[in-house]
């Protein structure tokens, strides 16, 4: 049985091109020769020629908009860390001092700097990017493909979809034609634009869609291996942020560290995804790489310039999913679906009139097949917006509008 709670803002592995931590935590980081060939003497030969999309024109429409980042620490803000970090130490608080002799044990803590890539999205100058792109940092350089540099201001962040939003003083900024994700079919072509490894600036690679959907867990283990806020959160008792929003479009397209942040465009150069994560045991691209989809981007980024955040709201149910038992007990065609155990006393599903032992199937117009997916639906809602929730009781569907309540 699982509690749907109120959400605030979590982290991703990939894309990042990173130097930085602590000492705390020092870690390491065939040419086959063509055939020969043959040539006839012949006046004349008919050969079959296979041509592939020409991708010029996405490639020239998307270079002009996805931008380099410099992202670092300040050295004050390392400091504030540090200091943070030392107080909340059991052993400093007995003894205030490094002993003598173990300053190398103890080290000093290094300010965090890495580049990534960011989209601009509006001609005066807001730019889409990563949250784990930026989100350590207080000094942001943004530049252009033209090599003009800019301070960029965090404008909000939203950690949970692994989204952020820069601006910069400029206007006359090139745009992106916004595309439709949900539109986007398995097979069709991409491109991946970005800044791989801070100075391949301005790379295009191209692949195909080989899934939609996908969620992986990713943003959570950003999350957990970004081991420094992890300690600073567990010592002031920060509370998560909630578990990662995911439904990557998967693609082949080649995404290194530096890409992240960057856009994911159809043959037509229209924008369809920020590429944020690879699937790699190495940290470089071997194969697979994922992307934001466009339509979930525009959602959040919506929130992120008017609000600096995506304010979340709750449901306010504990939850449990369809086993064999209960299937047969309430009669239920499927596993499909979870089960209302309780509602929240003035919750957003008490007053919507949602009652225990509903089977929740369906939250606007989408299926829920289980917990995860009703997270994800009740992620992606914002306070005071209405939901369409579609139940089974007593045999019985029907649809229950759901406005969604701040969380306590």
């Amino acid at each position: 049985m699982r509690q749907i709670l109120g959400y605030t803002v979590a982290g991703v592995i990939g894309g990042m091109a990173v130097l930085a931590g602590s000492q705390w935590l020092n870690q390491k980081h065939q040419i086959n020769e063509a055939p020969a060939a043959y040539v006839r003497n012949v006046a004349e030969s008919s050969v079959n020629t296979v041509t592939g999309p020409d991708f010029t024109l996405a490639a020239d429409r998307a270079l002009n908009v996805v931008v380099q980042i410099n992202a670092q620490e300040s050295q004050k803000l390392a400091r504030q860390k540090e200091e943070q970090m030392r107080r909340s130490d059991p052993f400093f608080q007995q003894f205030s001092f490094v002993p003598f002799g173990m300053e190398n044990f103890f080290g000093q803590y290094m300010p965090k700097k890495g580049s990534g890539s960011g989209v601009i999205v509006s001609n005066d100058g807001y730019i889409v990017t990563n949250n784990h792109v930026v989100e350590f940092a207080d000094d942001i350089e943004v530049i252009l493909k033209n090599g003009k540099k800019y301070k960029a201001k965090k404008i909000g962040t939203d950690p949970r979809t692994d989204l952020a939003v820069l601006k910069i003083e400029e206007t006359g900024l090139p745009v992106l034609v916004m595309g439709n994700s949900d539109d986007l079919k398995v097979g069709e072509w991409v491109l991946a634009v970005g800044n791989p490894f801070g100075y391949l600036t301005s790379t295009v690679t191209a692949g195909i869609v080989s899934a939609k959907g996908r969620e992986l867990n990713l943003i959570n283990q950003e999350e957990e291996q970004d081991y420094f806020q992890h300690y600073f959160n567990q010592k002031s008792q920060q509370p998560s942020s909630g578990p990662g929003i995911e439904e990557f479009i998967q693609t082949d397209a080649a995404v290194n560290p530096g890409n992240s942040g960057g856009a994911l465009v159809d043959v037509q150069g229209r924008l369809v995804g920020i590429n944020s994560a690879i699937a790699s045991k190495t940290g470089y691209y071997s194969g697979y790489s994922f992307a934001i989809p466009v339509n979930l981007m525009n959602k959040i980024v919506k929130e992120l310039i008017s609000n600096g955040s995506f304010q979340r709201g709750r449901l306010g149910v504990q939850v449990s999913e369809i086993d064999e038992e209960n299937m047969k007990n309430m009669n239920l065609s499927s596993k499909n679906g979870v089960i209302v155990e309780s509602v929240e006393d003035n919750s957003s599903a008490k007053y919507a009139g949602i009652l225990p032992q509903d089977v929740i199937i369906g939250v606007n117009g989408k299926d829920v097949n289980n917990y995860d997916d009703l997270q994800k639906a009740i992620g992606l809602t914002k306070v005071d917006e209405t939901i369409k929730v579609k139940i089974i009781r007593n045999g019985i569907e029907k649809d229950i509008p759901v406005k969604i309540r701040k969380g306590l």
